[in-house]
């Protein structure tokens, strides 16, 4: 490594990841932690329908704040 580049990484999470970006078009928003909300305890897929995916997995919501959506979940299939 070059003196100039910094040694710390810093690990973010999904949400935080996606909060960033939100920031940057001007959208206020707050990521929380994983599997604290009421949306993230149901299923995240419905089986009624041929396409839809078995392996879900939740990465977390984020807190929408000044819009008509209150709360964005991330998820991933495969």
């Amino acid at each position: 490594m070059h003196d100039s580049e910094p040694e710390t990484i810093v690990l973010k999470s999904m949400p935080e990841i996606f909060s960033d970006k939100l920031k940057e078009i001007g959208i206020e928003s707050r990521a929380k932690e994983i599997a604290t909300d009421e949306v993230e305890k149901g299923d995240y897929y419905g089986r009624h329908f041929t396409q839809a995916p078995r392996m879900i997995t939740n990465k977390g919501c984020l807190e929408i704040k000044g819009a008509n959506i209150d709360l964005v979940q991330i998820i991933q299939k495969g």
